[in-house]
């Protein structure tokens, strides 16, 4: 029997993901002037999809729909094929700014969610007071 639910866990590889992304943006916020620096994306397979896949059990029916798969893996790629500049960077600056911002609400989600389930705790503890 598990003392906690899977929720922290999946809370845990939600905020990971938001930190690996956030300072991938950063990055290329940081390499906006550099000559043929190509922009960085970070992709998730799905953590909390992979989560839930413990919980339910789900079966494709049709080639056409969404796989459901086990892999939890972040994969970070490079977009190669444009140039915003002369110089070959192709830094969208409203791009990564919008992306941040994003990433910043997913993130206080994220924690707030955690805060509720601390102070639910916290409330169990306590004795309902």
């Amino acid at each position: 029997m598990s003392l906690f639910s899977t929720t922290f866990q999946t809370i845990e590889n939600g905020i990971s993901y938001a930190s690996q992304k956030q300072q991938t943006i950063a990055q290329n916020i940081a390499n906006v002037d550099t000559p043929n620096y190509k922009s960085k994306t970070v992709t998730r397979t799905s953590e909390f999809r992979d989560s839930l896949h413990n919980e339910l059990e789900a079966y494709q029916t049709d080639s056409k729909h969404i796989p459901f798969s086990n892999s939890s893996q972040r994969v970070i790629t490079q977009q190669g094929n444009t140039s915003y500049q002369a110089n070959g960077n192709n830094v969208d600056m409203d791009k990564e700014m919008a992306d941040m911002a994003e990433n910043q609400i997913y993130y206080e989600a994220l924690v707030d969610r955690l805060n509720g389930k601390f102070n639910s705790l916290q409330t169990v503890i306590r004795g309902g007071k």
